[in-house]
């Protein structure tokens, strides 16, 4: 058997253990009245148990601040984020893999490296558990030295060990002895803040208590917490069930308190914090997410340097258009603003003439190895069109639908230097004829990229498009089946300037569009989510 396959069996077989034994010791103490009276306690008085998950919510408001204070760059969302994430973690999957998550979060929807992720969530880890340890040993002493003997002290040491050394890991990548001194800064009130939030949250315990008629100090609370946190550590079934329930039921019967009682306070605080979990770790896995883009978005690029003899390149993906292709090729104009055009067809897998007519009508024709889709066709006409050094590229629609000979219109405001990136809007322009419902469908579909780019959009699915050599470089299309939307989002907030023109359209007399409203939302809207919110 392969080591892995061994390493899986013996982790399995360890958790079953565990959850056997925690189970057994359960079966001993649990009493089904004092659990129903306890639960019926908690119906009886909502405003206090949500005053206790208020109270578990600003323990880690707290540890949100203390991860920005030694990360600036993290914001306050991805950091409030990404811990709720590792909670929700710790309550669904085995063995506290929810601790990784953490770390995964922030380097999925961030761009700060790994090593300094990982070192400040090590210091803030091995903090928060030094400061537990240190709380249940003020709190109650007794109860510590009966569960944990003498190894309280040397498992400390080592956690201090491990938080000064993650602060120092952090420390190492900035400016030496000054890193050093702020890291060492920054550990007094992040350590005051780790206290804080085990007192917050030890919140839960006491109101559990306290309406199941448990008599709890707050100090005695904090210390059941900080021995089921401590048993939580080493947890590995899913959410730590069976051991956390078994721990703090030990801890409460240490305490003085019946075992009946103790089990149901024990259940019913960890079911409060699972709830809680579930709920604010499954907000956190959506947010925060960005739906627009920033108010202040980048300076304008540096333009490319352009030669006098430079063309102005127009591509035009085309699947099977054979009825349409040679003469949108043969109706643009041999030159713009002085300028020659050269022509590229980009065929997507086409099945019909299409690629030997738009030859015939004197464009250049690559071709793709199969119908990739619209967005796969427009990444690689960006990228054969740079590659002639143009002054301008046009990306033009091979259905008709829109008007060659106004390419001048579209590519002048790149050739002038006024903007990076023009949309020919139609709306703004003349419509011959577009049917009723691809009407509304554009209005609505525009009307949101105008909300999501701030910008006075007033076509947001033109097929007629310029750019400028930078822009055209620098435009990233990140899905195959369409680019309008995310082309769009991508060079607004690279900080190209964008402008519109009015253009001529009529409805296309041969063949059928590709796009249709349901598949086009299960696809658009996704690549728009993930367009915004990619680092």
């Amino acid at each position: 058997m392969p080591a892995s396959s061994l390493a899986r069996t013996a982790r399995r077989g360890l958790g079953l253990l565990v959850l056997v034994v925690a189970v057994t010791y359960l079966a001993r103490v649990v009493s089904g009245p004092d659990l129903a009276a306890a639960f019926r306690a908690l119906l009886r008085d909502p405003p206090g148990v949500l005053a206790a998950l208020l109270l578990y919510g600003c323990a880690f408001a707290l540890r949100t601040w203390s991860w920005r204070r030694v990360l600036p760059e993290l914001s306050l969302g991805h950091s409030w984020a990404a811990l709720h994430v590792s909670l929700l973690g710790n309550h669904v999957l085995p063995f506290r893999l929810g601790e990784a998550l953490r770390v995964t979060t922030v380097l999925r929807r961030t761009g700060l490296p790994a090593p300094a992720v990982v070192a400040s969530t090590v210091a803030l880890r091995s903090a928060d558990l030094v400061a537990v340890a240190l709380l249940a040993l003020a709190a109650a002493p007794g109860l510590v030295g009966t569960l944990a003997g003498g190894w309280i002290w040397p498992v400390v040491g080592v956690l201090a060990a491990t938080m000064l050394a993650g602060m120092f890991w952090l420390a190492s990548g900035g400016d030496g002895r000054a890193g050093r001194r702020r890291a060492l800064t920054a550990l007094p009130p992040v350590f005051a803040a780790a206290v804080a939030a085990w007192v917050l949250e030890s919140a839960v315990v006491y109101e559990v208590a306290r309406l199941a008629g448990v008599a709890l100090s707050p100090a005695e609370a904090v210390a059941v917490t900080a021995v089921t946190i401590a048993a939580q550590t080493v947890a590995v079934t899913p959410g730590g069930f069976g051991s956390y329930e078994a721990a703090a039921t030990a801890a409460l019967t240490a305490l003085g308190v019946a075992s009946g009682p103790a089990f149901a306070v024990a259940l019913l605080t960890h079911a409060l914090k699972t709830a809680y979990s579930l709920v604010v770790g499954g907000l956190a896995l959506v947010t925060p997410t960005r739906l627009r883009l920033p108010r202040v978005l980048p300076a304008r690029p540096a333009p490319l340097p352009v030669s006098p003899d430079a063309p102005v390149v127009v591509f035009i993906p085309v699947h099977d258009e054979e009825a349409t292709i040679g003469e949108v090729v043969g109706r643009l104009p041999a030159s713009v603003a002085g300028r020659r055009v050269v022509t590229i067809v980009v065929d997507d897998g086409s099945t019909d003439a299409s690629a030997p007519l738009a030859r015939e009508a004197g464009a250049t024709v690559v071709s793709q190895p199969g119908n990739l889709g619209l967005g796969a066709a427009v990444r690689r006409g960006l990228a054969e069109a740079v590659r002639q050094d143009p002054a301008a590229v046009v990306y033009l629609d091979a259905d008709l639908e829109y008007f060659p000979e106004d390419i001048e219109r579209v590519a002048g405001p790149v050739l002038t230097g006024e903007a990076d990136y023009v949309v020919g809007s139609r709306f703004a322009g003349t419509i011959e004829r577009m049917l009723a419902h691809r009407r509304f469908g554009n209005r609505v579909l525009t009307v949101w990229v105008r909300w999501m780019t701030r910008h006075d959009v007033t076509d947001g699915q033109s097929g007629y498009r310029a750019f400028s050599p930078s822009a055209a470089r620098a435009a990233e299309v990140i899905h195959d089946y369409n680019y309008a939307q995310v082309l769009t989002l991508d060079l607004l907030a690279k900080g190209y300037r964008y402008h519109e023109v009015p253009i001529r359209y009529t409805f296309r007399a041969t063949g059928e569009s590709f796009v249709k409203l349901g598949p086009y939302l299960r696809k658009v809207v996704p690549a728009v989510h993930r367009e915004l919110n990619s680092p």
